[in-house]
């Protein structure tokens, strides 16, 4: 049993007029100590996705269809006291931008040992020494000197590495990453994906990284998961989808990335843009952007099937399988 189940999660926003669909008919698993990707343009609905697992939806946006479950039991239909038990015990959480998760008027260290307090039996003493080993641990220079610092007298990825120890403070068994390395320059980024790889390997925390950087997704991901307006579209091994991607946007997405050695001064782009919540089309909602697009994809949408070793959802598999047939019995 996987320690983080999603089932055909839906999540809407209501509107005067209808609800907009941010995030539908998803599912999703988690293995303990697995770091899945999650990976797509912005309002694909990848931050959706991870604010319905931990329970940070705000109204009128809610979760209105599937379940969630983690370790076997179901959470999303919990109250709001009960997910705030989970959150920070059980599942920890990490922000793209840590001044939103750390206060201001607090000390780094009187943060920590708060939320260490808050989710276990350990005395203040105890809690204080813990803190500053976590702060050791997530590489803050002169942490016994720091632990008292306030987050404005941090840089950003110091910062970010005290929203890690906080997030791993109660020793969760799984941390949703949402975004965790966008706002900081890429010698930071390979530290902070250094320890999210280290925790995963020493501790056992299975971790769901949401980006938009498929840099980041091939040197921290075990698998990824596309998500393109609202929904998954392809899901697989991380080695796999980098090497042979399947759906035409993942394709896409690959092929927009620079490599070294490539001939051609432009990068290859997808044409057009993600379409907005209330102009999701009929059929397969990628169709107006794809070269591969037929009558089917405008009709109807795709689920997501297996296509050899990953699972996409579009019908041009369908189709090639159809030629292959007709192929086979001509001769």
């Amino acid at each position: 049993m996987a320690l983080l189940e999603v089932d055909r999660l839906r999540v809407e926003f209501p509107t005067r007029r209808r609800a907009l669909v941010a995030v539908d008919d998803v599912s999703l698993t988690v293995e303990a100590g697995e770091v899945l990707g999650v990976v797509g343009e912005s309002g694909a609905g990848k931050s959706v996705t991870g604010a319905a697992i931990i329970g940070l939806i705000e109204p009128p946006g809610r979760v209105a269809g599937g379940e969630i479950r983690f370790d076997g039991r179901r959470i999303d239909h919990l109250s709001d006291e009960e997910k705030r038990r989970i959150r920070g015990k059980e599942i920890g959480s990490v922000f793209q931008d840590p001044l939103t998760s750390l206060n201001p008027l607090f000390t780094v260290g009187q943060q920590l040992v708060e939320t260490i307090l808050a989710h276990s039996d350990r005395s203040a003493d105890d809690a204080r020494r813990h803190a500053l080993r976590l702060l050791e641990d997530v590489g803050i220079p002169a942490a016994a000197h720091r632990i008292d610092s306030y987050p404005h007298e941090f840089s950003g990825g110091m910062r970010q590495r005290v929203v890690i120890a906080l997030a791993v403070c109660a020793g969760p068994r799984l941390i949703i990453a949402d975004e965790p390395t966008t706002a900081l320059d890429v010698s930071i980024q390979a530290q902070i994906i250094t320890l999210l790889k280290r925790l995963c390997r020493e501790q056992g925390t299975a971790i769901m990284l949401i980006t938009h950087d498929m840099g980041v997704i091939a040197e921290t991901a075990d698998r990824v998961a596309v998500m393109y307006a609202g929904r998954i579209v392809e899901v697989g091994q991380v080695r796999q989808i980098l090497r042979a991607p399947t759906h035409p946007y993942t394709t896409g997405l690959m092929d927009s990335i620079p490599r070294l050695g490539r001939d051609d001064a432009d990068l290859a782009q997808i044409d057009g843009a993600m379409p907005r919540l209330h102009e999701i089309p009929d059929g397969c909602a990628f169709h107006s952007r794809c070269p591969h697009a037929f009558d089917l994809c405008r009709r109807r949408r795709p689920v997501l099937r297996t296509t050899g070793e990953t699972a996409a959802a579009c019908f041009l598999f369908d189709q090639e399988r159809s030629d292959d047939r007709r192929h086979r019995n001509s001769r």
